[in-house]
């Protein structure tokens, strides 16, 4: 790999204001980054690496041949990819880049899964891929797995996880909120292994509030600052339509029981719920 390429990666659990980095930092000098790189080979190799299908190993070997290749020939002094799809394999790409940094960037759960079941319910969890997946998951020796489409790959909890029981019942609002709240999780967990010097928390909410916030994620990542970055950062994007809504009372408590826990941990308790306006 290039001595004198930085890698970065932006990791969350998606609908969180990763596109709106990737544009925002495209713009800054130096800035070779990616949005969702090789997404369709990504996205099936960290749902199977979650649901222990494939072993760490497997996984460097992918990514040896995607991520630290595109570093390697990279052009550029810093190289990034903002994609909730490595949230799942932030132990693999620390392991072959020790000196990556890491970007955990959040927004309020309840707009994430509001987001996603609104705008992205063809693709995300419907009832037909989650139950094609568990069927492949259940027996892949017998059943052939989904094609590497992104409607068929959003992780279940492991067979051996207590919450595969109570998973089996939700229903696509339910799973996504599990979603949200399980690979927050593991981002944390894994995360927390690294040195604290390689590794930044983000709420989106103050990355759009505040100057400062922006300016120190620009820095971290060894980029320079400059105003019409925090000006991009003030724009939703990713936008495939221009609408939202509050939760109503019953998905309120759906997510509230699911998540809830995660919520507070993530520093939103006590936050009221708020509306985009675009």
């Amino acid at each position: 790999m290039s001595t004198n390429t930085q890698a970065f990666f932006i990791v969350s659990s998606g609908r969180s204001g990763t596109a709106m980095l990737h544009k925002a930092l495209s713009t800054a000098e130096g800035c070779d980054i990616q949005h969702e790189y090789m997404v369709h080979i990504v996205q099936p190799l960290g749902v199977r690496r979650y649901m222990g299908l494939c072993d760490s190993a497997e996984a460097k070997k992918v990514l040896a041949a995607t991520h630290i290749a595109a570093v390697r020939y990279s052009k550029m002094p810093v190289w990034g990819d903002s994609s909730n799809k490595l949230s799942w394999l932030i132990s693999e790409l620390s392991d072959l880049m020790p000196n990556a940094k890491f970007v955990h960037l959040v927004r309020d759960g309840r707009k994430v899964v509001g987001s996603y079941f609104r705008k992205l319910a063809d693709e995300c969890y419907d009832d037909r891929s989650s139950a094609l997946l568990g069927a492949y998951v259940r027996d892949p020796v017998h059943t052939p797995a989904p094609p590497p489409e992104k409607k068929y790959w959003w992780p279940h909890p492991r067979l051996d996880d207590p919450a595969a029981v109570a998973f089996g019942t939700f229903d696509q609002f339910e799973r996504i909120a599990w979603h949200w709240a399980e690979i927050n999780r593991v981002i944390l967990e894994s995360l927390a292994k690294l040195p604290p010097e390689q590794n930044l928390f983000v709420r989106l909410e103050d990355l759009r509030k505040s100057e400062v916030e922006a300016r120190s994620l620009v820095e971290f990542l060894g980029l320079a600052y400059r105003p019409e970055i925090y000006a991009l950062f003030q724009r939703p994007h990713n936008v495939n339509r221009p609408e939202d809504r509050l939760l109503d009372k019953v998905q309120s408590a759906k997510f509230e029981s699911i998540a809830g826990d995660m919520q507070k941990r993530l520093g939103y308790a006590g936050r009221a719920e708020y509306v985009v306006n675009y």
